[in-house]
């Protein structure tokens, strides 16, 4: 079949984008009653060989097994390499570099605030209910928050991952602190269960509405923590450590996606709920099965970028049935559209597809198509940048070429069209023969195509995306280095902890925000070396503290002993760089960034 454009994919498939105005106001309620439900739930780091159903012989996961065999399963279905950027396309049916992220950190994880997500065109269009219970990582402030953008209910973590290095301190997987709407609370449990409880309680409080539930899990991310008795059954099959507790997370999940059909089918809502499932990215150490793939996760082989895709809706969607068409994370918004049967809202730009007639059968037949992948990271200097030819993929239905770069380079040189590598999926899916050399004329065109993609959503990135200060809605908002940006800033986040708690004190970091301040008048700067609380009191050297902002810089002495140091000066409205140092702290008297500066906006006076 003739490959076709992406203007020309998705004019064929335009039965499942149809345009409706954003104006309208959400329809009657004896309208939304009958509209399906939808859950998708997204697992954190699952492998591709993580299940019974993948060919593991080792994992127990009969829940994951029996979800295989009540619905569709795509069998080439892509996604990011990390984190935020899968997640980003999943919330927008775009591109990561068209939302203005770009990687999990470093200030480019922050989805731009005039995206519509998923949830918000749900609400808006076709009145749905809406939660999310699990992992965000679009952004921790106003206005970039899930309940910001569409979720009516969210129980969520912050930052990148529970005990990441922007998250509570001391929180751990079982009695965690989570952001409930908005507000921290310690609660009891493992952190899935807890997130699969709140959905639960969700979708009964909200079962006579049409409901979509978003429950991005926190499992199998590391640290490796889960409850023993889940673990103990690998230790006595003679697994190691690690992955005795990984495949104990994936078990505790599975026991939890159990729970939640038998809720449905204790409610009679089975067949008004469609079900989807899929990982956000390859399995990160420690390696394991991987059902044949090449590479884990961070890697743009199969092994980071090919996720098992599930999707079960009892009397819509047959049982048993694989699709061999490729899918991606883009396509998973307008798809949830063409479940609900209604139109996607007018004005989205979307790169996705609707692949609800794939999983149900009624398409015939399906034009071949492209899809991009790109994983950048912080370069040997630093900057998180896109650079073109480097750390991507493009797939098409049979062909896909890498363009890496070998070792320490991966993330900083471009891939020459001369190690641009070649392979056959239908015919090599493990990814062992490289026949870019037999083929030159099939590298060219993947290449030309992936120009052309690159150059286009790559004008996403410009202006960056700002944290908002002196907002009525969050006020005051804390800033972690998560969304430090700047060379050395990939190392702020262990700057205390080096200090203070390790032998060598080699690694020290520092960098800037790009922030706006939505008010003009008197703003506080609280600036600490340690996150509050924990077991360790995170107390500063003497030394100076400098903070420099909208073209002003100051600077306070710093005592022994002090927690914080505090700032307050007056400043107009308007985007600018907030940047802050501390000198003392280290013996080779390096300067370092805060670990945390909390800004209050304290009146115009």
């Amino acid at each position: 079949m003739k490959d076709q454009t992406r203007r020309e994919f998705l004019g064929t498939l335009a039965s499942g984008a149809a345009a409706v105005s954003t104006g309208e106001a959400p329809p009657a309620e004896s309208q939304t009653r009958k509209r399906p439900n939808v859950i998708f739930i997204l697992s954190d780091d699952q492998g591709y060989g993580d299940y019974g159903f993948a060919g593991n012989t080792q994992i127990r996961t009969p829940a994951f097994d029996k979800f295989y065999s009540e619905g569709a399963h795509f069998t080439n279905f892509y996604i990011q390499p990390v984190c935020s950027p899968t997640r980003s396309c999943l919330m927008t049916g775009r591109y990561l570099y068209r939302t203005g992220i770009v990687d999990t950190w470093v200030g480019v994880s922050i989805m731009r605030a005039t995206e519509t997500t998923l949830a918000q065109a749900l609400a808006k269009s076709s009145g749905y209910k809406t939660g999310i219970f699990g992992k965000w990582h679009l952004g921790d402030h106003y206005p970039y928050r899930p309940m910001d953008r569409g979720f009516d209910r969210a129980v969520t973590l912050t930052g990148g991952g529970i005990n990441g290095t922007d998250d509570p301190m001391d929180n751990y997987y079982s009695d965690p602190t989570l952001s409930h709407n908005g507000v921290l609370r310690h609660d009891q449990g493992y952190c899935t269960d807890i997130f699969f409880n709140e959905a639960i309680r969700f979708l009964e409080e909200n079962r006579e509405h049409p409901f979509f539930i978003y429950l991005p899990t926190n499992v199998v991310h590391e640290p490796l923590q889960v409850p023993e008795k889940y673990a103990a059954p690998y230790r006595a099959m003679g697994l190691d450590d690690s992955v005795s507790k990984l495949y104990g997370m994936v078990a505790n999940l599975d026991q939890n996606i159990a729970k939640l059909f038998a809720k449905l089918g204790e409610l009679g809502l089975e067949e008004n709920t469609a079900v989807l499932f899929l990982s956000d990215n390859g399995g990160a150490p420690p390696k394991r099965f991987n059902g044949g793939l090449r590479g884990y996760k961070g890697e743009v082989y199969e092994g980071g970028t090919k996720t098992q895709f599930l999707g079960r809706w009892k009397g819509h969607i047959p049982a048993g049935k694989e699709v061999d068409r490729i899918g991606g994370h883009i396509d998973i918004f307008p798809t949830v559209f063409g479940i609900c049967g209604v139109p996607v809202p007018s004005g989205l730009d979307l790169d996705g597809a609707n692949l609800f007639p794939l999983m149900t059968g009624e398409a015939k037949s399906w034009p071949d198509r492209h899809l991009f992948i790109q994983q950048s990271r912080p370069d040997v200097d630093g900057w998180n940048v896109p650079r073109i030819y480097t750390h991507a993929m493009v797939r098409g239905q049979r062909y896909k070429i890498v363009m890496s770069a070998p070792g320490k380079d991966t993330f900083s040189r471009p891939a020459a069209f001369g190690e641009t590598e070649l392979y056959d999926m239908a015919s090599d899916p493990g990814e062992q023969y490289n026949i870019a050399a037999d083929h030159p004329e099939i590298v060219f065109d993947m290449r030309t195509r992936y120009e052309n993609w690159f150059w286009d959503v790559t004008r996403g990135l410009e202006p960056p995306v700002r944290n908002h200060l002196g907002t009525a809605a969050e006020n005051p908002i804390v800033l972690a280095t998560q969304d430090m940006r700047g060379p050395r800033a990939p190392l702020a986040p262990w700057n205390w902890v080096q200090v203070h708690h390790m032998a060598s004190t080699e690694m020290n970091g520092s960098g800037f925000y790009e922030v706006e301040l939505t008010r003009g008048g008197r703003y506080r700067f609280a600036l600490r070396f340690g996150p509050p609380g924990g077991k360790d009191i995170p107390i500063m050297k003497p030394g100076k503290a400098f903070l420099s902002i909208a073209g002003a810089t100051l600077e306070k002495p710093i005592t022994e002993g002090d927690t914080e140091i505090v700032f307050e000066l007056p400043l107009n409205a308007g985007p600018t760089r907030l940047e802050a140092l501390l000198t003392g702290q280290r013996s080779d008297g390096d300067a370092v960034s805060p670990v945390q500066i909390e800004v209050k906006f304290l009146g115009n006076s």
